[in-house]
């Protein structure tokens, strides 16, 4: 059995869609909202419904033998996994946003609000640009908003949000979308079964036949 933990929400439904195209669909599936497990031994799988940001989490620890994860949240954590391929699911752009008409002033650091408080820092740093970090948890937009902090670092991606509270992409840092990670260990008792699934998931990327 692969057990393989799935992010809550509308990511985790679109993988699943894949994920059953690809033979590994369960019967118990939909689950109701609270249930957390569900077990599909006829196709050799389990699948674990997971907060977003916790399910690299899972797979580190070996309570998942793989799992599907964000690259936002994969590049702020770096777990000790395998990233076996990206699933062209979920995408969205990593950014910076700011106030429109908003000026930096280089005399001093700049503020930022955000919660990938790594991923902002190794950026920042990147460009020589002194930051101070605001850590906020979510609706992060409103920050520059109420004016506690210049700019924000986080996802985007229709932008509407930005759109509707006045602010602005700056900076397009880095793409971000849903990757397939693996247990190290479990790779190594599992890969027969691990690499039947990911072959089977890229043959249905490479088709193109799924409507998601």
């Amino acid at each position: 059995m692969i057990n393989i933990a799935l992010p809550k929400g509308r990511l985790g439904e679109v993988v699943y869609l894949l994920l059953e195209k690809a033979g590994y669909g369960c019967g118990e599936y939909p689950a109701d909202g609270r249930k957390l497990i569900i077990n599909c031994g006829e196709n050799g799988v389990n699948y674990f419904w997971v907060k977003p940001s916790d399910s690299a989490v899972y797979v580190e620890l070996g309570a998942a033998d793989a799992g599907i994860a964000g690259k936002d949240v994969l590049g702020e954590t770096q777990p000790d996994v395998y990233e076996i391929m990206d699933l062209n699911v979920g995408k969205c752009k990593l950014c910076v946003a700011a106030k429109n008409g908003f000026k930096d002033d280089l005399s001093r650091p700049l503020r930022v609000a955000t919660k990938y408080v790594n991923s902002a820092e190794n950026y920042f740093a990147s460009i020589g640009r002194e930051i101070e970090i605001i850590k906020l948890n979510g609706s992060i937009e409103l920050a520059p908003v109420l004016g506690l902090s210049d700019v924000i670092f986080d996802v985007v991606e229709t932008g509407a949000t930005l759109k509707e509270n006045d602010l602005c992409v700056l900076e397009e840092v880095t793409d971000v979308s849903a990757r397939f990670i693996v247990n190290k260990s479990a790779y190594k008792f599992k890969s027969k079964e691990i690499n039947l699934l990911a072959q089977s998931l890229k043959g249905i990327l490479k088709n193109g036949n799924i409507k998601i």
